[in-house]
């Protein structure tokens, strides 16, 4: 089990960013890697705050994995060998069907919604 803490704080401009705390006594320097299918990302920076309280995870999302479907990034802390989160991006047609089917499914439980509402206020008038 790792003693590191890892909290997302924002995806901007190609660049997963979060906040790594430590829980425990003495100075330690996190050693972190990120995996996308198993294949180390490079250019992942982990910089120390100011007061010493916490470190900033820089992930630049290279544009080469960027592809249709889902692509999923595994942080790791190589010292515990425990995985402390993920990410994933997700595009291109597959992602298209399941928003359309999804938003189907919304339609019909609000259609039953209403009839029911309806059925509802005649009844009760």
């Amino acid at each position: 089990m790792s003693d590191l803490t890892l909290t997302k704080t924002r995806l901007f401009e190609g660049v997963w960013e979060g906040q790594l705390t430590h829980e425990g006594e003495g100075n330690m320097q996190p050693d972190i890697e990120v995996t996308h299918l198993e294949r180390p990302i490079g250019g992942v920076e982990v910089t120390e705050a100011a007061d010493g309280s916490f470190w900033t995870l820089r992930v630049p999302i290279p544009p080469e994995v960027i592809a249709d479907g889902v692509q999923t990034f595994l942080i790791r802390d190589r010292r515990a060998g425990v995985t402390l989160d993920s990410f994933a991006l997700m595009s291109g047609d597959a992602l298209g069907y399941d928003i359309r089917a999804e938003m189907m499914l919304l339609r019909e439980e609000l259609d039953m919604l209403k009839r029911a509402f309806r059925r509802h206020c005649l009844e009760t008038t």
